[in-house]
């Protein structure tokens, strides 16, 4: 399997069995879809130097990766009959726009991290994510949303899963709104470290939240390559 440069990671998805994927993994994880196709993502080494995980940019993704994503995602969407979907910022906003539009929406409703002069700090909540583990910010709900939101049935998406943390910020900054979604959807499962976090948010979160991609923590062996844990 050819290297692949850090730019041309999440470019395009290959037919099912183009790569091997079991057995160790250098720079590489393949992921697959339900249907076998196949996407390449990079391997990024986490603090402790022993585990791994396998990473998705979306907003640095081909059209023809975004496209393919929203529409899965859309369509494991589609059961919970969604009004309306909510974006969490930054990267789940491109992910939830076009799932919107793959559920045939004229809108979405984007959170946000940059407070507005009319913003109120009481639609507001702490945030904290994995990719920006040193950062203090806080989640924002523009108030001019909630018409859009109440009463209806609201779909929580971010882009990745990891942690967890970040989709327990939206689902306490929606619920200081009155709102309770009744799906949370991502691109992509990283790892299960989220099922606890959420588990402790609410029994009924991780049998709302469904993903397109599932992707293990992985382990580093003794060559210095990359394997799945041992069930």
């Amino acid at each position: 399997m050819t290297e692949l440069a850090a730019h041309e990671f999440w470019q395009k998805i290959h037919s099912p069995g183009t790569f091997r994927s079991d057995g160790d993994f250098s720079t590489s994880y393949i992921a697959e879809l339900e249907d076998g196709r196949q996407l390449r993502l990079p391997v990024r080494m986490l603090a402790d130097g022993q585990h791994a995980l396998a990473s998705l940019i979306i907003n640095q993704a081909s059209f023809e990766i975004l496209d393919v994503l929203a529409q899965s995602l859309a369509e494991k969407l589609k059961s919970f009959e969604v009004d309306v979907v909510v974006g969490l910022p930054t990267l789940g906003l491109t992910l939830a726009a076009a799932v919107a539009q793959k559920l045939g929406h004229s809108r979405y409703a984007p959170l946000g991290t940059s407070r507005k002069f009319w913003y109120l700090d009481d639609l507001s909540v702490a945030l904290s994510s994995i990719t920006t583990p040193t950062q203090q910010k806080r989640l924002y709900i523009d108030p001019r949303m909630l018409p859009l939101l109440k009463g209806r049935r609201v779909a929580l998406v971010d882009d990745v899963i990891s942690s967890g943390t970040s989709i327990v910020s939206g689902l306490r900054l929606l619920a200081g709104c009155g709102l309770e979604p009744v799906a949370i959807g991502a691109a992509m499962l990283q790892s299960r470290r989220w099922c606890e976090t959420l588990d402790a948010a609410g029994s009924q979160w991780r049998e709302r939240t469904v993903g397109v991609l599932s992707t293990p923590m992985l382990e580093i062996t003794e060559t210095g390559t990359w394997r799945r844990p041992a069930v």
